[in-house]
């Protein structure tokens, strides 16, 4: 199973949940409708990776940098910043057509994390940043999300049971785009404007 890195240990998720259209801007940046209810998702624990690649099986890829958030003993214990990587155009071919997003979303090496760094609970106030080539595309924090951390936990508990290591991943704001080959992306979690963790990588 592929893992991520959280207090110098391996952890291996069994699926990562994901949060769709979590924040007004980024809705609105596609074209999108602010949902009525909380968009959920999910990636097998075959999409967990480790680099950034510009295009899979043909397909460009798209990024969207987000706050995630690693679950043990009933509650979230650790966050990183988190990559999630999309074929948007066939992402909206499959919305266009009312078909499950999972061919955009949940093909291997679509999630993508930094170090986990432990956290106090759902009410740590976090945010994220994201600079491609020097400049900042994006940045966050979940003061701006609809749906708040501990409001996404009980959802997605309504339904689905989460197992240790199981990740959650909370949406992206607005800035997200096409990933270009060479390109160099730095994201970082922040909590109370300090910087927690950062991640580095060179899009192959």
């Amino acid at each position: 199973m592929n893992t991520v890195s959280f207090n110098n240990s391996l952890i291996f998720p069994s699926k990562v949940v994901c949060i769709g259209r979590n924040y007004v801007d980024h809705v609105h940046e596609l074209g999108n409708e602010i949902p009525d209810e909380m968009v959920i998702f999910v990636k097998p624990n075959s999409a967990i990776g480790t680099a950034l690649s510009a295009t899979h099986r043909g397909d460009e890829l798209h990024y969207e940098s987000e706050i995630a958030y690693l679950y043990q003993g009933g509650r979230f214990v650790a966050a990183a910043l988190g990559m999630d990587l999309t074929k948007r155009r066939v992402q909206s071919e499959l919305k266009a057509k009312s078909l499950p997003w999972e061919r955009s979303k949940a093909f291997d090496g679509s999630a993508v994390f930094s170090t986990f760094v432990p956290i106090s609970g759902c009410d740590t106030p976090l945010g994220l940043s994201l600079h491609i080539d020097g400049e900042l595309i994006q940045q966050g924090d979940t003061s701006l999300m609809m749906y708040k951390p501990a409001q996404i936990l009980e959802e997605v508990q309504t339904f689905m049971q989460l197992e240790d290591g199981d990740i959650v991943m909370t949406g992206t704001p607005a800035g997200v785009g096409k990933i270009c080959q060479g390109a160099e992306f730095v994201g970082a979690l922040v909590c109370n404007d300090q910087e927690v963790v950062s991640q580095r990588w060179v899009v192959e």
